[in-house]
């Protein structure tokens, strides 16, 4: 522990502090930089309760305190980390430290609280999806393979992006897509998260991309066996279409937010932005539940309507 972090402890709960500090750098290989986080958190839960008289008169926390805490307590001390403006995953963190101390104590025969163990963390801010703009997508589609040697790994690429953004696929689900999934025309079979197969209808112009790749394909396709193939002819590698992702962010200037999942993300935004019910978007992603979908209510809706001015879903400019 490095000498700059202060524990408000007496002499047998320091010695404990000590040990297992130790105990986490030797027996469970954490690195420096997270066993300092362990020190940091812990040295503010025993500054909290050192500095209330009513539990600690002589300003040293002790076993014998940690032992009678109640839940009270604990809760006492989220809601004055709170207070302190910080953030729900930062005080989650350091929940976690804490435990990670009880349980040791409580192995080691020194103490035992059961508070700790039912003590809920914050519930965290959810996570907004992060949606490609409509201008981006297209640049994305648009660029996509123009670096490739081969025509037809132009076109696969192409094809790949066009069928991301345009159906709101997964990068897994697009590149385990079989010829037998397009047996009709203007609808794809997806079997997604679960194995839980669902229909997606398919644009013309992803069709057509598709065809143009198919058609440009040295390698015999098989009805039963992956659709997207690579250099070599077999199954197309999910971290090619990421590193060429990559590449084209860096050469267009677009948000490190711009990935191959983030096309799936705006997939469903904007087709909200033009009024599509969540109930459809949701059968359209394959969500199990509806909450899930309806994250995407939460995105700047009237931003994007902006931009839907001059342009459709996939449309012309």
């Amino acid at each position: 522990m490095k000498e700059e972090i202060t524990f408000y402890a007496d002499g047998i709960l320091y010695e404990a502090i000590r040990c297992w500090h130790q105990w986490l750098r030797e027996e469970r290989r954490y690195s420096p930089h997270t066993v300092e986080a362990y020190a940091r958190d812990l040295s503010l839960f025993t500054a909290f309760f050192a500095a209330r008289k009513d539990l600690c008169p002589d300003g040293k926390v002790s076993l014998g305190l940690l032992k009678k805490l109640k839940i009270r307590e604990f809760r006492e001390f989220i809601s004055a980390r709170s207070a302190a403006y910080k953030e729900k995953s930062t005080i989650a963190r350091e929940l976690s430290s804490i435990r990670s101390f009880f349980r040791w104590l409580d192995r080691q025969d020194l103490i035992k609280n059961s508070a700790v163990s039912i003590l809920s963390s914050p519930r965290r801010n959810k996570l907004l999806p992060k949606a490609v703009g409509i201008n981006e997508a297209f640049k994305l589609i648009e660029q996509a393979g123009e670096k490739e040697n081969d025509r037809w790994l132009m076109l696969r690429d192409k094809a790949i992006f066009t069928l991301l953004y345009g159906c709101g696929l997964r990068i897994s689900e697009a590149l385990s897509i079989t010829p037998s999934d397009l047996e009709s025309g203007d609808v794809i079979r997806i079997c997604g998260k679960g194995k839980k197969v669902r229909l997606v209808p398919l644009l013309p112009i992803v069709r057509q991309r598709i065809d143009d790749y198919c058609n440009a394909c040295p390698y015999h396709i098989h009805e039963d066996e992956k659709l997207f193939l690579g250099s070599r002819g077999g199954p197309l590698n999910p971290r090619i279409v990421q590193r060429q992702t990559e590449q084209l962010r860096t050469m267009l200037g677009l948000p490190a937010n711009v990935t191959p999942h983030a096309l799936r993300h705006s997939f469903a935004t904007h087709l909200l932005a033009e009024g599509t019910d969540l109930r459809s978007i949701q059968e359209l992603l394959g969500h199990a539940s509806l909450s899930t979908t309806q994250r995407y209510t939460e995105v700047e809706i009237s931003t994007l309507q902006k931009e839907y001015d001059g342009a459709n879903l996939l449309g012309g400019k």
